[in-house]
């Protein structure tokens, strides 16, 4: 078993001392540039990996974040944390990934974890009920940014997209195309981001005139069984014929969404025109292409880690006016939402 390398060592073979090699590793005093690149490049040549903990007890510095999400395996929060990483490890920082599975006390402990830790930061997507814990780490003096949603009443930096339009857009879609009777899909998490489209979605028809059916809304109870869901899900269609398309507000419920009209054997979109919120591989694969709401997720990401970094750097007077940001999506437009005069010249 190799011995782990020390700082001792770096001192030996740069010919300084154990004082200059710590405050060069550790970004104090003022050391030469040509002694510190000296000490730098032998302390990566040789593998020394710092004690970050041991750092963070010292210097209060871990240059460690905690990255608190939804659910880290989903497409969406895994796509994102791969840019938060990246863009992370430019400025020497390290990630610590955890979820919460929308589990409020699973919330509480993973915060109260990534305290012990002595993390520099907080990214995190916000679930009702955690607004304390989240307040007092900014009370705490802990550098906070939310993504993919925030806390109403709260000024806590955030990015997340323009739920509110997206959906509006993806209405307008369907309404465009010939559609009437829309149908909308969602979850029953008590999450602002599901409202604003849920919202997003009611007003749309109603600047068309079209008065929003309440029955043609239906809530998948989140802890449900995917074939629980799917099967709530097909008695929901089967309850309703006069419904010509349905909006899926979550990419999870749009897949499920997908075999449920597989399994009744209907045909999307000569029987049901079909939208879902995200985009994802499956979707644009499944015959004749799924109509999606693509979230701009690099721009999410990049926007909230450079708004962190911004902030452990002391420069988040510099982007006060830009501590809520809203970014636009991109509606992508494939064959389940071919108008409906162009499907009965087909026939």
């Amino acid at each position: 078993m190799s011995k782990k390398v020390s700082i001792k060592d770096i001192a030996k073979l740069t010919n300084t001392s154990i004082t200059t090699v710590s405050f060069v590793l550790n970004g104090k005093g003022h050391i030469s540039k040509e002694i510190s690149k000296k000490i730098l490049d032998t302390a990566k040549e040789i593998g020394y990996e710092p004690n970050r903990m041991a750092i963070g007890l010292r210097t209060g510095v871990s240059k460690v974040i905690g990255l608190v999400v939804e659910n880290i395996g989903g497409p969406f929060f895994g796509e994102m944390s791969k840019v938060i990483e990246a863009e992370a490890e430019k400025s020497g920082y390290r990630i610590i990934y955890c979820s919460t599975d929308n589990n409020v006390q699973k919330g509480k402990d993973v915060i109260r974890m990534l305290t012990q830790q002595l993390v520099d930061g907080y990214i995190i997507t916000p679930l009702k009920g955690l607004e304390e814990e989240v307040q007092k780490l900014m009370e705490q003096g802990k550098p906070v940014v939310l993504v993919d949603g925030y806390f109403p009443g709260l000024n806590i930096p955030h990015v997340l997209v323009d739920n509110y339009n997206s959906v509006d857009k993806a209405v307008h879609c369907f309404l465009e195309g010939g559609y009437k009777k829309i149908g909308f899909v969602t979850s029953d998490l008590d999450l602002v981001q599901l409202e604003e489209r849920l919202m997003g979605y009611q007003g749309a028809l109603r600047r068309n005139g079209i008065a929003d059916d309440e029955a043609l809304i239906f809530k998948v109870p989140y802890l449900a069984e995917k074939q629980e869901g799917i099967e709530q899900i097909k008695t929901f269609i089967k309850e309703h014929p006069e419904m010509d398309a349905i909006l899926f507000n979550t990419n999870y419920l749009g897949v499920m969404g997908i075999i449920s009209v597989k399994e009744l054997g209907l045909r999307i979109p000569q029987d049901l025109a079909f939208i879902s919120f995200d985009d994802t591989e499956i979707f644009s694969l499944y015959p004749p292409g799924i109509t999606t709401i693509q979230q701009p997720v690099y721009q999410i990401a990049k926007y909230g880690i450079d708004l962190l970094l911004s902030q452990i750097k002391g420069n988040s007077a510099d982007m006060k006016s830009a501590t809520k940001l809203q970014i636009a999506s991109n509606l992508i437009e494939r064959g389940s939402t071919l108008a409906k005069n162009a499907l009965n010249s087909d026939l």
